[in-house]
């Protein structure tokens, strides 16, 4: 028989094909090999490396935890379960005590109303990670627009319905209706665009984006009347008060003072005292009785900041011991009143709340000294822009020929640049500032207790949904089941965490309006911006692709939900009740029903079936 030469040899497409499947290959296809050969796999796919956000689960199960059967992989499954959980508790102590009194200081320093601040600073908070880690996958074959819908869906009616639950409250009435039918307003508009075009256009995307940026101008034109309308109302008040008080005026007077109460409430936002305690829902009858009307004491800043002020002792007094007071995990107090499950949970979740301690600048003005702690904040001074840039460069250049920690060992020095600049910072800080009060550039340290706590609300919600996803792909469930289900659920913790803990803080009508403002952001920009970059990419995108077999449900369950929260809140005289959450939460267990029975193929989906393709010729 005869044989070519290999020197006249003419490569092919599968010759080609070859050279770059470690390259394409996706991560998941080792659970197709034998248990034996996965380590080996694993190691060579660089997607396994590329879909890691802190934890490889994949290389961990392969090779370091050495899973050789089912059954131990059930069992390495289960404490993937439980890390989930450790985070959990890490994601609600960050938004508890770092992100919600960041949000509140910076609302106070730009004078905005609790509504304009939840549809602004803790919408886009909430909602710019789902777009930054949708850009970075932007060449992955997934639905944008049917997760985008389903997400939205689970915050407007999830995180809303557990606000309404949890702490009824009197709706902001005009500007609810109008964010509401804002949401409406977009989802329909990318619905049509890809349904007509196929695709988001340039032209497509710059209208939903001014849709986007009129609806903040709304908002804060509304801000500006609110102003102004107190001002006149301020001025009839003065001016009814000169001069002999008729009946006419008493009664003209008392509805001006009443619509200077409503101007006054909606002005600005207050720094309130947090709630000890949550509602009382140990009896079904709180669950439709009308909202009581909760005390919210305001904080006097003055007084927090200078509760600890004493000329008499020196600039250093006690900072040695402020500084161990600050970095400990667990305080003897919390630890004497808490009972055992109280004490397991506090020891799991310590070295997450050290990272914290330690990387995360506190600002708050309920504690005292606003949370300054000298010797602490000099060090985050240096180690919060170092840590950030050494993490995030690792994290960019390991694209898939290394894990991120081991790039780490590379890019450390990136970081190390940083301190020549904040270096002198600290120093000048540590000589000119006091240890009992804090210094007048304090509300500086907001800028980094913001930044640093949406980082680590991004990575501990985004390490949960691929914990998640390791094991959708492990049983075998369906990619646009979990993106519709699951994983809308796991993205959307940062959401649902950050807006609970806004309204356990006392701003439920923020966090209200963040379960609307977030999911507009989700849907109008986050989703018509990856949409977008897709086609510059040239990556096919299609309104069958974009919908997925879940799309079409997600989308009407959502608008109707949005229609039915109009139809309850001027029903109820814009009062949230606690019926209302529960009406809101089975609304979403229907809206899961319906994609299970739809995953079971017991019934149809909303969706068009996907094309067929013929295997072998023109059929």
């Amino acid at each position: 028989m005869e044989t070519k030469n290999p020197e006249f040899y003419v490569r092919n497409g599968l010759d080609d094909e070859f050279d770059s499947f470690w390259d394409k290959v996706s991560c998941f296809a080792a659970n197709s090999f034998p248990f034996e050969e996965r380590c080996a796999f694993v190691k060579k796919a660089k997607d396994c490396n590329r879909s890691t956000n802190v934890v490889p689960y994949m290389r961990i199960m392969a090779c370091d935890l050495n899973c050789v059967n089912d059954f131990e992989q059930l069992i390495f499954l289960t404490l993937f379960l439980a890390f989930c959980f450790v985070i959990l508790l890490l994601l609600i102590h960050v938004c508890n005590n770092y992100y919600s009194p960041a949000l509140k200081a910076v609302s106070r320093i730009l004078r905005m109303n609790e509504h304009v601040a939840g549809v602004t600073l803790l919408a886009f908070g909430n909602s710019s990670a789902d777009l930054f880690s949708n850009l970075a996958s932007v060449k992955a074959d997934v639905p944008v627009f049917a997760n985008s819908l389903a997400a939205a869906l689970f915050v407007s009616m999830v995180s809303g319905g557990l606000i309404c639950y949890m702490f009824p409250f009197k709706m902001n009435a005009y500007e609810s209706v109008r964010d509401i039918l804002f949401l409406i307003l977009g989802s329909m508009m990318l619905q049509y665009f890809l349904e007509t075009g196929q695709q988001v256009s340039e032209s497509e995307f710059i209208c939903l984006s001014l849709i986007y940026i009129f609806y903040i101008f709304v908002n804060v034109v509304d801000v500006y009347l609110i102003r102004r309308a107190l001002i006149s109302t301020n001025a009839q008040i003065d001016a009814l008060l000169e001069g002999e008080m008729t009946p006419v005026k008493r009664k003209k007077l008392s509805e001006l003072e009443k619509q200077q109460e409503i101007y006054t409430r909606d002005i600005e936002v207050e720094i309130f005292e947090k709630k000890n305690s949550g509602p009382n829902i140990n009896k079904m009858r709180y669950t439709t009785l009308r909202m009581a009307r909760n005390t919210r004491v305001s904080v006097d800043k003055k007084v927090t900041r200078n509760v600890k002020h004493n000329r008499a002792q020196g600039k250093n007094f006690g900072i040695c011991r402020d500084f161990y007071l600050a970095i400990r995990p667990i305080t003897c107090e919390k630890w004497r009143k808490a009972n055992m499950i109280e004490r397991a949970i506090m020891l799991v979740r310590t070295p997450g709340v050290i990272l914290c301690i330690i990387y995360i600048p506190l600002v708050d003005y309920e504690m005292d000294k606003h949370g300054w702690n000298k010797l602490l904040n000099c060090l985050q001074v240096m180690l919060n822009p170092a840590m950030s840039i050494i993490v995030i460069k690792a994290l960019l250049s390991s694209r898939g020929n290394s894990l991120w920690y081991v790039a780490i060992t590379k890019e450390y020095i990136y970081g190390l640049y940083s301190l020549p600049i904040t270096m002198p910072i600290a120093i000048f800080m540590f000589f000119q500032s006091r240890t009992d009060v804090p210094p007048f550039y304090h509300s500086v340290f907001t800028v980094m207790n913001l930044t640093g706590s949406m980082f680590m609300i991004f990575i501990c919600a985004t390490e949960i949904d691929k914990v998640l996803e390791v094991l959708g792909h492990i049983l075998e469930v369906e990619d646009d089941f979990m993106g519709a289900t699951v994983k809308a659920c796991t993205g959307s913790l940062g959401p649902l965490i950050a807006n609970i803990a806004m309204a356990m803080h006392g701003y439920p009508k923020m966090a209200y309006a963040s379960a609307i403002g977030g999911p507009f952001f989700t849907v109008v920009l986050s989703a018509s911006t990856v949409l977008h970059v897709r086609n510059l990419v040239g990556f096919k995108v299609t309104n069958i692709s974009q919908q997925g077999n879940y799309g079409g449900n997600a989308f009407i369950f959502l608008n109707l939900g949005l229609f039915l929260t109009l139809l309850w809140s001027t029903t109820l005289g814009f009062f949230a009740r606690r019926s209302v959450g529960i009406f809101c939460i089975v609304f979403y267990g229907v809206y899961l029903l319906f994609a299970i029975l739809i995953h079971k193929k017991v019934i149809h989906s909303f969706s068009e079936d996907m094309p067929l393709q013929a295997a072998f010729g023109d059929i």
